[in-house]
């Protein structure tokens, strides 16, 4: 069997240092720090008081209100990146099978904000009926986003979420991949969202001693080759790239970006957060 060969041809981008690809791009090669004071919470009791937010971002320019209030942040971040992705990527949708285009996204969490909310106000009310809302499940479990994605667009391929934490996305990116080389698909809409930056992620981690406490200086704190680091810096965001196979892509006149020729994966079976000293 001959593999297909695989190439980027759409790009979606939200997050801390710029609203799509090309602010953001822009912003990185300026050396612009998305590190700020934490606004999405009061941080005051934290030991870190700082991180990574998107900012400047009006969710109802791209989602209608109403849904959006059914959404987690993270599935509200997932699907403007898509959106900015397919968009990019020129796809004319009426013209193509629908079922060979799917939707893989990774995330490591998934609605971790909607956990902390529906359980707070469980807790307060313990010894009443309980009240939780409708949508409570749904806004909170990881694939939630891509199966979004897949309704908005009318997209029946493969559909689904990895999470694998801070290589979710990058797992995403390899399955879709090789879905396509195998034939299996056209497109895949691909990428990872993340959005937990509220008082048990920042908690959590803190309690892990995983992140940088560098209150005085966040635009300097993430600094993960120097000696003086002191942890890392929590961001969110969403990223998307629209891979599709070559002949597909050339067929319809695409822009390629750039050709993706391999992927791997594998473990150091050593320690749940530190690296292999040898790594």
């Amino acid at each position: 069997m001959e593999l297909k060969r695989v190439v980027v041809t759409g790009l979606g981008a939200v997050t801390p240092v710029g609203n799509t690809p090309e602010e953001t791009w822009a912003n990185l090669l300026a050396g612009k720090s998305g590190a700020a004071p934490i606004t999405h919470f009061d941080a005051t009791n934290f030991k870190t008081k700082f991180a990574c937010e998107v900012k400047n971002l009006n969710v109802t320019d791209y989602i209608d209100r109403k849904e959006a209030r059914k959404m987690d942040r993270y599935t509200q971040l997932a699907i403007i990146a898509a959106m900015q992705g397919i968009k990019d990527s020129a796809l004319d949708l009426e013209k193509e099978d629908r079922n060979r285009i799917g939707v893989i996204y990774g995330v490591g969490i998934g609605g971790i904000k909607t956990f902390e909310e529906e359980v707070t106000y469980y807790g307060q009310h313990l010894g009443e009926e309980p009240k939780f809302n409708p949508f409570f499940i749904p806004k909170m479990i990881a694939d939630i986003a891509a199966g979004h994605i897949s309704i908005m667009y009318g997209l029946h391929g493969p559909n689904y979420a990895t999470t694998s934490a801070c290589a979710s996305s990058t797992n995403a990116l390899a399955d879709a991949f090789n879905l396509i080389r195998l034939g299996k698909a056209n497109v895949i809409v691909s990428g990872g969202a993340e959005a937990a930056i509220c008082g048990c992620g920042v908690g959590g981690f803190n309690a892990m001693h995983a992140l940088s406490t560098r209150n005085d200086d966040p635009e300097h704190a993430s600094r993960p080759f120097s000696k003086s680091r002191d942890g890392f810096v929590m961001g969110e965001g969403a990223g998307c790239l629209v891979l599709e196979e070559l002949e597909h892509a050339k067929a319809r006149g695409a822009k390629i970006y750039a050709e993706m020729v391999g992927e791997g994966a594998s473990a150091d079976a050593h320690h749940i957060t530190a690296s292999h000293p040898k790594a």
